[in-house]
Formats: C-alpha cells, structure tokens, sequence
C-alpha cells in the first residue's frame, strides 16, 4: 500500500511535465509529509483536456452519508478495482494520475518497532502513481472531488519492505491510462520492475503524521 508520501515538484512544473491547465487552488509545495485525506495534486483529463487539480486523498463512494461513513479509502487494489462497487465505475471512466517526488514504506524488525523507509525512482525522475477519482456531494456536507491509489503486488527488492507496492506509470502510459488512447488501461496495473525504484531508511521521526520537513527524506545515517 501506499500511506504517505512527499512532493517537492512545483505546480508550474507539472502542469509543464504533463501539459495539463493548473487549478487556482492547489496545495502548496513542498510538503515532505502528505497524508490521507489532505489535498492532493491530480492530473486528469475530462473531456480530452488534462486538468492538474486538487483533490482529497481519501475515495467517498457516492453511499456514503458522511466522509467518515466507511473505511478510508486510499489505496485501490489492481487485482479487484474493477470489481469492487465502490471503484468499478471510476476504473472504467474515471483514472487519473498522482505525481509526488517519493513514498514512505515501513517494515517491523524483530521487536516490533515500525522502521520507515522513502523510495523513489532511480533515475530521479518525479514518481507517477494510477490512480481513480470521484466526485461526492451530500446534503450538510461541502461536495468534494476524491481519489485513491491503485497498488498492487510488489516484486524483486522491495518485498522486503512490504508486500504491496503502487503502480507506477512510465509518461509513454500516461495517455493511457487517462483515456486518451482508447481502451486497454488493465495491462498498466503492474509492478514497477525492480529496478525503477530505489529506497533508503530515514529517521522514524515520519511515523508522526504531524512532522514534516526535508529531514523526513534524508538518509538514515549510520
């Protein structure tokens, strides 16, 4: 899975890196430490016009009452999104793509204690994650444009981390999966091949959803 994660791009660099229209409203960079439900940066493309826009980490199906009516969906599973109710219509209609620099892992030694990792690409090119997006608007409640991340199994190195891993999309797919090149987005929903990604341990001072700061990505000394 994927629950945190950093992006240091800013939004004039990636409206240029996908050739999409930037909203007004974007979150602001850097933020070292994004965490569910905070607004995100998202690429999509309604009506064949890429848009970069904000919107909240954290998938509301259109039943639930109330943001907190559910679990909180952030992650999307590629083995059953397009099966599952709550994201079969968004992975026909409704795909989108997640830039960030980086993603936190974790892993549990032997004494339990939950030590963080931060992976990137290894050519240091911004990370672009699959993702789905919904729009959700009940009575009481402000309406809200939603997304989750589509994960899958993870290979090589990086199951010694964790066993799930997000897809990430090379730019060649990017058309894609965005809809702009017809049907067939079900063979993107790989693993990234071991040697796209790299990771290195950081300090546990991330385990806090309130730190933030470029520390919380720099190598673990030592």
């Amino acid at each position: 899975m994927c629950g945190r994660f950093a992006i240091t791009l800013p939004p004039d660099a990636m409206a240029q890196l996908f050739d999409a229209v930037p909203a007004n409203d974007l979150p602001d960079v850097p933020n070292y430490n994004v965490c569910p439900t905070n607004r995100i940066h998202v690429v999509h493309a309604p009506e064949g016009q890429r848009r970069l826009v904000a919107m909240r980490w954290g998938f509301l199906p259109h039943w639930y009452k109330a943001p907190n009516d559910g679990p909180l969906l952030i992650n999307a599973r590629a083995e059953t999104i397009a099966e599952k109710p709550a994201f079969r219509a968004a992975c026909r209609d409704r795909r989108c793509l997640i830039p960030c620099s980086g993603f936190y892992e974790w892993h549990k030694d032997e004494a339990g204690n939950r030590l963080p990792w931060y992976i990137t690409r290894a050519d240091g090119a911004p990370m672009v994650f699959a993702g789905v997006w919904q729009d959700w608007e009940k009575d009481g409640h402000d309406p809200m444009r939603t997304c989750a991340m589509v994960t899958t199994q993870a290979e090589g190195p990086m199951t010694d981390i964790h066993h799930r891993v997000p897809v990430v999309l090379e730019p060649r797919d990017w058309p894609l999966w965005l809809g702009e090149e017809g049907k067939g987005a079900a063979r993107l929903m790989s693993a990234p091949a071991p040697e796209v990604l790299r990771f290195h341990r950081v300090r546990t001072e991330v385990n806090s959803n309130r730190a933030s700061g470029p520390q919380l990505i720099e190598p673990l000394e030592g």
